[in-house]
C-alpha cells in the first residue's frame, strides 16, 4: 500500500509544498501591486504582463517546490501572456462614471461604474488564473490544442461583442443595452464632446467561459477550473481601488485639513488605484493557489517540445516585428492586426507551449522590450531626460542583453541541475529590479529625500514591494509537505 501511495496522483504531496498561507498572498500582493502600479506608466497589454510575469514567479518559487525546469517556465510564461490579454477592454470612461466632475453625487452613476470595473476586473484576471491553472495543473497542453483554443476564443470573443457590445452608433446616440463608459444616460445634455468608446468586455467574457469550460471540464484540469474563479474574485481589486480615488475626488475637503495638506498635493491616485487593483489582484491568486496547491500537477520533467529551434526562433522574429511596430509606429494595419490582447497573444501561446526556447525568451527579453521602447521613449524623446546614445544604451541595449543572455542561459540549463523553483527565485530577482529600476527612471529619479512630487508616494511604495520580494527570494527555503498529510494520503490511498 504504501508504495501505491508514493506514486499515486493524490500523493502529490511530491509536487506541492506547503508554506503558510500568509506567504503566498503577501507576496504576490507584493508582486501584483508593485507589477501593476508600474503597468499604470506603460498602459494596456504590455504592460499588464509586467505584473503577470512578477505574480507567476512568485507562486512557482513558493508553491512548487519539485517542479523541473521546462514546466515551470511554461507555467509562468503562460500567466504571463494571459495577464496582457484583457487590457483590449476600455476602462477610463468606466472609471469617470465615478469620479468626473459632472458626475460627483450621482449614486446611480458611480455604482454603475463600479459594477462595470468589476466585471472587468474579473473577466481580465480571471484569463491569468485560467491559463496560469492551465500551466500548474499537470496536464499537457499541446500546441495544436492551444492552436485550436485560441481560434475558437477569437470566434467566441467576435459573438460576444455582437451580443453583448453592439449596436454602437455614437453618432445617433445608439449604444449597447448594457454599457459601462461615458454615455447620454448619465450625461443627456452633453454633445458631441462625449465620445462614448467601444466596449468589449462581452467579447472577452465569451472568450474566457468558453476556455474554462474547455480546460476545467473537457480537459478535466481542476486546478485550471479553480484558480479562473480565485482570478475572477481578485478582479474585485478594480473598483476597491477606485473606492479610494473616488473618495478623493468626492470629499475633497478631507484633503484640506492636516496631513493632506502636505501629502495630497503629492499624491498621484490613478496610480495608487492601479496598485491597489495589482495588490489585491496577487492576493486572490495566492491565496487561491493555495487552498488549490493539492491540485498542481507534479511538472515533472519533460522533453515533450514539438517546434524546431529554427521555427521558434522565426516567431520570435514574427512577433517581436509586429510588437514593436505597432507600439512605436503609425502604421495602420499593423496597429489594427496587432491590437486586441487575443491577438498578442496567438503566437506567444502556441510556441510556449510547444517549445523550449519560448518560455524564457517570452518571460524575459520579449515582456521587456515594449517598457523598453516606452522608456525610451519617454526619457529621450518627450522629456529629453537624457541623450539618444545614452538612453538608447541603458534603458534599450543593455537591459535587452541581460535579459536575452539569461533566458537563454536558462535555456540550455534543460535536462541538467537548475529545479524549476530556482528559475523562478533567479528569473523573480532579475524581473523585480529590471521593472523597478526602469520604472524609477521613468519617475526622474524622485528619491524621497529630494522635494517630492507626484510620483514620490509611488516609487516608495514600490521600493517596499521590491524589497521584501528580493528579501523572500534571498531567505526563503525549501518546503515538505506536512507529515500528517503525507500520512493521510497513505491511508487514503
Amino acid at each position: 500500500m504504501n508504495s501505491t501511495a508514493s506514486t499515486s496522483p493524490d500523493s502529490s504531496s511530491a509536487a506541492c509544498a506547503h508554506p503558510p498561507v500568509w506567504q503566498p498572498v503577501l507576496l504576490a500582493a507584493l508582486a501584483g501591486g508593485m507589477g501593476w502600479g508600474i503597468r499604470g506608466q506603460y498602459g494596456h497589454e504590455t504592460g499588464a504582463m509586467i505584473a503577470g510575469l512578477l505574480v507567476s514567479l512568485v507562486l512557482v518559487f513558493l508553491l512548487c517546490p519539485q517542479a523541473s525546469l521546462l514546466p515551470a517556465a511554461r507555467a509562468v510564461a503562460f500567466g504571463t501572456i494571459a495577464m496582457g490579454i484583457g487590457g483590449s477592454m476600455t476602462y477610463g470612461q468606466t472609471i469617470g462614471l465615478t469620479q468626473n466632475a459632472p458626475l460627483i453625487g450621482n449614486w446611480d452613476a458611480w455604482r454603475w461604474g463600479m459594477l462595470g470595473l468589476g466585471i472587468k476586473g474579473a473577466i481580465w484576471i480571471g484569463f491569468a488564473g485560467l491559463f496560469l491553472g492551465m500551466g500548474l495543473g499537470g496536464v499537457r497542453y499541446r500546441s495544436r490544442e492551444i492552436l485550436l483554443l485560441l481560434l475558437g476564443m477569437l470566434a467566441l470573443c467576435a459573438i460576444g461583442v455582437w451580443v453583448l457590445n453592439s449596436p454602437h452608433d455614437p453618432a445617433n446616440k445608439i449604444l449597447p443595452r448594457i454599457y459601462f463608459s461615458a454615455s447620454w444616460q448619465w450625461q443627456p445634455t452633453a454633445g458631441a464632446e462625449l465620445k462614448p468608446r467601444p466596449e468589449v468586455w462581452g467579447g472577452q467574457l465569451f472568450a474566457l467561459l468558453g476556455a474554462w469550460a474547455w480546460a476545467g471540464w473537457l480537459r478535466r484540469d481542476r486546478l485550471a477550473r479553480n484558480l479562473a474563479l480565485w482570478g475572477m474574485l481578485g478582479g474585485i481589486g478594480f473598483p476597491i481601488g477606485q473606492c479610494l480615488q473616488s473618495f478623493h475626488a468626492w470629499n475633497p475637503e478631507v484633503f484640506k485639513a492636516g496631513l493632506w495638506v502636505t501629502l495630497d498635493p503629492a499624491m498621484n491616485w490613478w496610480n495608487w488605484m492601479e496598485t491597489t487593483f495589482g495588490a489585491v489582484m496577487g492576493a486572490s491568486l495566492g491565496l487561491g493557489l493555495w487552498f488549490n496547491r493539492r491540485h498542481i500537477g507534479p511538472m515533472s520533467d519533460t522533453t515533450d517540445a514539438p517546434l524546431r529551434p529554427f521555427i521558434e526562433w522565426v516567431l520570435v522574429g514574427i512577433h517581436v516585428t509586429m510588437l514593436v511596430i505597432s507600439e512605436f509606429t503609425e502604421i495602420r494595419w499593423a496597429n489594427a492586426l496587432y491590437d486586441p490582447g487575443l491577438i498578442i497573444a496567438f503566437i506567444p501561446m502556441v510556441a510556449v507551449a510547444g517549445g523550449r526556447w519560448w518560455p524564457f525568451l517570452l518571460a524575459l527579453p520579449i515582456t521587456a522590450v515594449p517598457i523598453l521602447g516606452k522608456t525610451i521613449q519617454s526619457l529621450v524623446y518627450e522629456s529629453h531626460a537624457l541623450g539618444s546614445v545614452p538612453g538608447w544604451l541603458f534603458y534599450g541595449a543593455l537591459p535587452l542583453a541581460l535579459t536575452t543572455t539569461a533566458a537563454i542561459w536558462f535555456a540550455r540549463q534543460l535536462g541538467r541541475n537548475l529545479s524549476g523553483r530556482e528559475y523562478a527565485r533567479r528569473a523573480l530577482l532579475l524581473a523585480a529590479w529590471l521593472y523597478f529600476g526602469l520604472n524609477y527612471a521613468f519617475f526622474h529619479f524622485p528619491w524621497p529625500w529630494l522635494k517630492w512630487t507626484a510620483r514620490t508616494p509611488n516609487a516608495i511604495g514600490f521600493t517596499v514591494c521590491v524589497v521584501g520580494l528580493t528579501f523572500a527570494c534571498l531567505t526563503l527555503g525549501p518546503y515538505r509537505p506536512h507529515a500528517q498529510g503525507k500520512s493521510r494520503n497513505v491511508a487514503d490511498a
